[in-house]
Formats: structure tokens, C-alpha cells, sequence
């Protein structure tokens, strides 16, 4: 029998409130490493609610030219009934040089325009909240000038 077709459901959407970058330097190829502090948030949706701790950094490397940057993200959320769960998530985002410039520069830039995707970890301990840690997920992102908007899709 051939497997699964996988499917994608929306599992939550995160409004994660994000500092301002530190430039890191440059790693042994040049591309420059930046931190953007995790500063809080909300989660939201039918699988998930709760709120994006004030604790975790976005680690990014901006390759040269700007236009691909590859990115892991380490924070927590504590769902509505105080279960803590950790995230690790992956990602992707790229686009053409101007698109990337009005990014930069924290302007409105429409989601169709980039790049932006990840494969998201998450650590849940047993309980209601396990199914995070027990499925692989993959979700989008939109960046705001001081904020981005993930949608996290569990693949069914």
C-alpha cells in the first residue's frame, strides 16, 4: 500500500513581539550574525492558547547580500493552563533585493512577496500538550517592524 498523502491543519497562530536586532559580527564566511530578542506574545487557535514568554532570541546568519536569511528561534510558550513548551524552530526567509530593503527598513511588505517558512520543535511535557512533541510541524511567517505573525500548521 503507498503512504499517506500528508495533509496540513493550522494548529495556532503566533503574535511574537520581537526587540531590536544585535549585529553579532560575521561568521568565517563573511555572513553577518544578528539576535533579535524575543520580547512576548500571544498564541492563538483551535489546537493552542496561551502566550509567548519574554525569555528567547531569533539567532540569525544574513547571508551575503542580504537576500537569504537562515534563522533558529528559541523561546517558550505557556499555554492557557500554565504548561510551559518549549519551541525550536527553523527557518527560511529570502526574497528579491527590494522586498528585502522594505523589510530592513520595517515597512509593511506583503507575506506573498518573501520567503518565509520553518519546521518548527516542540518540547511538551506529558499531558493535554504532548501531541506538540508527538507530530512534525512546519508553519509561515510575516514580519512586521517589531513583530512576526507565525502560522503553525501540524502535518497530518
Amino acid at each position: 500500500m503507498p503512504p499517506i498523502k500528508p495533509t496540513l491543519d493550522l494548529a495556532f497562530t503566533a503574535e511574537v513581539t520581537v526587540g531590536a536586532a544585535i549585529e553579532a559580527g560575521t561568521d568565517a564566511v563573511g555572513a553577518r550574525r544578528r539576535i533579535i530578542p524575543i520580547l512576548g506574545g500571544m498564541v492563538r487557535g483551535p489546537r493552542l492558547v496561551g502566550e509567548v514568554l519574554s525569555l528567547g532570541a531569533d539567532w540569525q546568519v544574513v547571508e551575503a547580500g542580504g537576500l537569504l536569511t537562515r534563522l533558529v528561534a528559541r523561546y517558550a510558550i505557556r499555554a492557557a493552563d500554565g504548561t510551559v513548551i518549549n519551541v525550536v524552530n527553523r527557518a527560511l526567509r529570502s526574497g528579491n533585493p527590494a522586498v528585502i530593503a522594505r523589510l530592513a527598513a520595517g515597512e509593511p511588505v506583503d507575506p506573498a512577496l518573501y520567503y518565509f517558512r520553518g519546521a518548527p520543535q516542540f518540547e511538551a511535557p506529558p499531558g493535554p500538550h504532548r501531541w506538540l512533541s508527538e507530530h512534525i510541524f512546519l508553519c509561515s511567517g510575516a514580519r512586521a517592524a517589531r513583530a512576526v505573525m507565525i502560522d503553525f500548521y501540524l502535518v497530518a
